[in-house]
């Protein structure tokens, strides 16, 4: 007997299994013995939504996001940490840290950054170990996989790193609840599901985008029940998986 996956779901985050590991980065680090360090990190490759997991746990934890630009200088990182709390930037790079971290020991809330392998990439890693130092406050970094690897070259804040939690690659209960958000209207076989996990490799963006896909050209073609016979008039070139296209010949 086929199995579909009836969706009737509008809006909302799916609860995937990153939310999770995020989460827990972030409660055991603020739950930490006061002895020990506060910075945990979140890591993983690129499309495992490592990034729509923090924003939602930097909700759920009240902690203050920011998301590092490949351009940033110090001074720019440290602007853009003053916006996110609300706290107009002095002229000084000195000042800047002084209010945030200031700030950050006064609240107690957790700083989460994104795209942290852009300031290690530009070795400006040295900042946030003085805004940790300062407030000795519950830090959460984020990066790609080999993050651990890249700050074994800053001693002083590697050894500094309380928790290395990995992201998780996409499973099927995580397909299943991302088919709710992002193929709401159609019945999916569980089979097909399965499929696309496998073809992506776990990766959460291209799950989600892959439903999206497979959303719209059935509600094109009419379909409101996907199984495999279906999936092949509806996707005939399959799933995108990443791999760039074959060279056309003419």
């Amino acid at each position: 007997m086929t199995a579909f996956v009836n969706n009737q779901f509008s809006g909302g985050v799916a609860n995937i299994r990153n939310i999770a590991q995020c989460y827990e980065a972030v409660s055991r680090t603020l739950a930490r013995n006061p002895m020990l360090p506060g910075i945990s990190a979140f890591y993983g490759p690129s499309g495992f939504g490592k990034s729509t997991a923090a924003n939602y746990v930097a909700t759920k934890t009240n902690a203050f996001y920011v998301q590092v630009k490949s351009t940033y200088t110090k001074k720019a990182f440290a602007q853009a940490l003053l916006r996110e709390m609300s706290i107009p930037a002095p002229t000084t790079l000195s000042d800047m840290m002084e209010l945030a971290s200031s700030e950050l020991a006064k609240s107690g809330r957790p700083l989460i950054i994104d795209e942290f392998d852009h300031l290690v990439n530009s070795s400006k890693v040295e900042i946030v170990r003085d805004l940790y130092e300062a407030s000795q406050g519950t830090f959460l970094i984020i990066g790609e996989e080999l993050l651990a690897r890249k700050l074994e070259k800053w001693e002083r804040f590697h050894g500094r790193v309380l928790n290395w939690v990995p992201a998780l690659p996409a499973d099927l209960s995580d397909a299943l609840q991302l088919s709710q958000i992002y193929a709401p209207n159609i019945e999916v076989d569980v089979s097909v599901i399965e499929s696309l996990v496998s073809a992506v490799r776990g990766s959460t963006r291209r799950v989600s985008t892959n439903l999206e896909m497979l959303h719209e050209q059935a509600l094109e073609n009419g379909v409101k029940r996907v199984g495999l016979k279906e999936l092949a008039l509806i996707l005939p070139n399959g799933f995108v998986t990443g791999e760039s296209p074959k060279p056309r010949s003419f």
